[in-house]
């Protein structure tokens, strides 16, 4: 076994072994920790299979940007974690059919990819010499797959106006002020005086004499 095939089993083993633990964690905090080490595992793996824009592009997107989202929000949210392991036992077996479920897909697209005759398309252009991984999937994105990547584009565009949508409407818990509110405040309404009974007896004033009047008028 050479080094290549080593460090491919030492990162395939910590990635299965964060993935379960993202799972399997009683924090929030440590399932997104360990969801970051999950990604970190699977750039890894792509630096091995010589796809360095793949690798650059999920540390960069999902671990740079999308758990760090995932952390701040996990961490200011209040989230009760007693009461939403209440139904895990009653969801468990859907949960479990539909991850089998999903496990046999994957096996089925990879053994049809592992029987395929020949090397494939990406293995031939990575030993190429002077070729590109992101120029040639630069080629591939605005031709071959020029429409599910313009069909991806508009679907997050409808998601980030959806989000900002959301976030604009009006509120019952709302503090936020409307300046025309404010701008047509009477002067009336900005201060009130409140009349408050006094918490102690008010201290008796001595009577000044002649001499301390002079004083005080001299001061």
């Amino acid at each position: 076994m050479d080094v290549k095939t080593g460090l491919f089993y030492l990162f395939a083993v910590v990635l299965l072994f964060a993935a379960f633990r993202v799972i399997t964690a009683r924090n929030p905090v440590y399932s997104a920790l360990y969801l970051v080490l999950t990604f970190f595992q699977a750039a890894a793996i792509w630096l091995l299979l010589r796809a360095e824009f793949l690798a650059i592009a999920l540390v960069l997107v999902y671990v740079g940007a999308v758990m760090v989202l995932f952390l701040f929000v996990v961490m200011m949210l209040d989230i009760d974690v007693d009461s939403i392991r209440q139904g895990f036992w009653k969801h468990f077996p859907l949960a479990a059919g539909i991850g089998a479920l999903i496990a046999l897909e994957m096996a089925a697209v990879l053994m049809g990819g592992f029987r395929m005759e020949g090397a494939p398309r990406g293995a031939a252009l990575a030993a190429a010499p002077g070729t590109s991984n992101t120029l040639e999937l630069g080629k591939l994105l605005y031709s071959e797959y020029l429409y599910p990547v313009q069909i991806a584009a508009v679907i997050l565009l409808v998601a980030i106006i959806a989000a900002i949508a959301l976030t604009l409407r009006k509120r019952k818990d709302s503090k936020s002020i409307d300046p025309a509110d404010a701008v047509r405040v009477k002067a009336r309404d900005r201060v009130r005086i409140v009349t408050m009974p006094a918490t102690r007896a008010a201290e008796p004033v001595a009577a000044q004499t002649p001499a301390d009047a002079q004083t005080g008028a001299k001061a």
